[in-house]
């Protein structure tokens, strides 16, 4: 059965509003004193990029909350996240898919940089990548009492091995410049509702993490190397939703070296109504400069 992509999205903003509700204010704080077990902020402060997962918030919060930590901590007066923008309309998909099969980014009308004040184009309003990140930003900004700096949201689409090419990118390389720069990712979805057959499909305990990690590791090896097209054909392998976003903070960044610091997952077997073993990793995941380099944006 083709996948329903409207219904989806709706579910899942209204998954996530639900375990928003479910953690409550006790479980935000909790995961943002959990999260003080990393200091991630020279990190961003120097030049690199953080990469926080999506999944669902009840097991990966921790982790978003490093990121902000990290942000708030740099004393950067800028934030840029990179998002990921998901396709909720069999045309993106079929858009994502005929650029992964070689075609002209150019010839689709989602082939670009979307954002507040970034683009005329309106489909990363209805995403849900970034609704746990600024969930937890504006309970760390209340119970520190500040503003806190301003948050770019970035959503490339299409970037086809081509970053360079994206529309807006100079612009975007413009606002990046003295800002500290994240990003998200969802870097490696698995099991039955995701396309794997039974034979290779494994339970996270049962082999799938182990998995999980071998193909994050494959692809932060490429895309550290700058190899933006096979970056974008391993994130297809891997069933990762990170290759325009992945491509655009490399771009911006230049030669980098990345690496996993902490690793969970989400079960999704419920929200694409199909049986175990349906899951998707949930990543925190660190990449700094390469010494002796400077970033491209700076």
């Amino acid at each position: 059965m083709p996948l329903d992509r409207p219904t989806l999205q709706q579910e899942l903003h209204a998954l996530y509003r639900a375990e928003h509700a479910a953690m409550g204010e006790r479980g935000t704080l909790e995961r943002l004193e959990q999260a003080r077990k990393w200091d991630l902020s020279a990190t961003v402060r120097d030049g690199g990029v953080l990469v926080f997962p999506h999944a669902g918030v009840l097991d990966c919060g921790h982790q978003i909350a490093a990121v902000v930590h990290a942000c708030l901590d740099s004393g950067a007066d800028r934030v840029v996240v990179v998002s990921v923008l998901h396709a909720f309309t069999d045309a993106m998909e079929q858009a994502r898919i005929r650029v992964a099969a070689g075609e002209d980014p150019a010839q689709w009308p989602f082939w670009g940089i979307q954002g507040p004040g970034l683009s005329e184009r309106a489909e990363w309003q209805g995403d849900h990548a970034l609704m746990s990140f600024r969930h937890f930003w504006a309970a760390e900004t209340a119970q520190r009492g500040i503003r806190g700096p301003e948050v770019i949201e970035a959503y490339p689409y299409l970037a086809g091995g081509h970053p360079e090419n994206l529309p807006g990118i100079e612009h975007l390389a413009r606002l990046a410049k003295d800002a500290v720069i994240v990003s998200t990712a969802d870097a490696f979805h698995h099991g039955l509702g995701y396309g794997n057959t039974p034979e290779e499909s494994f339970a996270p305990d049962d082999g799938g993490l182990d998995l999980a990690r071998a193909a994050i590791e494959e692809g932060i090896d490429i895309l550290g190397r700058g190899d933006y097209w096979g970056y974008n054909q391993h994130c297809v392998r891997a069933k990762s939703d990170a290759r325009d976003a992945g491509q655009v903070f490399r771009f911006l960044r230049g030669p980098m070296h990345g690496r996993i610091l902490d690793m969970t997952y989400t079960d999704a077997a419920d929200l694409y109504h199909q049986p175990k073993p349906t899951w998707v990793a949930a990543a925190l995941m660190e990449w700094q400069l390469d010494t002796g380099r400077r970033a491209r944006s700076a």
